[in-house]
């Protein structure tokens, strides 16, 4: 389906305010301060009902690992299917916005089905407050005519299953350093109008600093050429349906089609696109569902 140039300005008012890149005028923004008192992602839980189980983080943005016994036909997470592995695993998440309940359903061969009702712990997410500068200034005809091809390559390589299980991998870190930006935080502008969420998570180190794969997956998208916002994009997919996106960089170094392992060098941080400063920008996917990486590689190493 193609999108019409207001979509696409739509989509670049989404990016242009996610924290990553600078605003179009320069600011003293004051220091990010919390929405509310900063809550801890709470600790991985452990739940099962017949014929299902269940472990990890049931947070907005969190991302969980389960299992359902033999003669499972179908499963289900709110009613959205959910890819099952020849050994009955398999892997679920929340997006950033997501409610405090959600079901898991698995029905049998018989007809028989299961429900596992989960509780998903809210989270506060932390805001910037710039009220001197515009939410975004009008795309030019330029950005208008290159930004729909850009978007068609990005959700075409979400569509590809790589056949690869790194999802069922401890995640690490691509890159470490300092983290100069959260998932799912966001400015205020001018007139109190909310820009659109942090779609992942930041980490500032010079240019030419080595990325790794932070799992095993297949390359989905290596752009070859810097695309408007994203700049030089990678894009790996891990399995059933969870992908990363790195951002910015200053070269790829592995093609469409590659498999990577976990820890191989992938590319280099950059500033390429719209960014303010060389840093990663890692966001991951569970199919349409945007979620937090930090919870899955954990504590940023000392020293990183």
């Amino acid at each position: 389906m193609k999108r019409s140039a207001a979509g696409a300005f739509a989509v670049a008012a989404a990016v242009l305010s996610s924290g990553c890149v600078a605003p179009t005028q320069s600011v003293a923004a004051p220091p990010p301060r919390p929405v509310a008192p900063a809550v801890e992602p709470p600790p991985p839980i452990k739940a099962s009902a017949p014929g299902i189980t269940i472990s990890g983080t049931a947070t907005q943005g969190g991302l969980l690992l389960g299992s359902v016994t033999r003669g499972t036909m179908n499963l289900t997470l709110d009613g959205q299917g959910v890819r099952v592995a020849p050994d009955g695993r398999f892997v679920v998440a929340f997006g950033q916005e997501a409610g405090p309940r959600s079901v898991l359903r698995a029905t049998m061969r018989d007809g028989s089905a299961t429900e596992l009702p989960l509780t998903v712990t809210p989270r506060s997410w932390r805001v910037e407050t710039i009220a001197s500068v515009p939410r975004f200034a009008q795309p030019s005809a330029e950005f208008a005519r290159l930004r729909p091809p850009e978007l068609a390559a990005i959700n075409a390589a979400r569509s590809i299953d790589g056949g690869t299980d790194g999802w069922r991998q401890k995640f690490i870190w691509p890159v470490t350093g300092r983290i100069s930006g959260l998932f799912g935080s966001y400015r205020v502008y001018a007139n109190g109008e909310k820009g659109a969420p942090h779609s992942g998570v930041d980490v500032a180190r010079p240019a030419g600093t080595p990325v790794v794969a932070p799992a095993d997956g297949v390359v989905i998208l290596a752009a070859d050429h810097p695309f408007t916002l994203e700049g030089n994009l990678l894009m790996i997919d891990h399995g059933m349906g969870v992908n990363s996106a790195f951002l910015h960089l200053s070269r790829i170094d592995v093609k469409v089609g590659d498999r990577v392992r976990q820890g191989q060098p992938v590319g280099a941080i950059g500033m390429t696109g719209r960014a303010s400063g060389p840093h990663l920008h890692w966001s991951m996917k569970w199919l349409d569902r945007r979620i937090d990486p930090m919870p899955l590689a954990g504590p940023m190493p000392a020293g990183g």
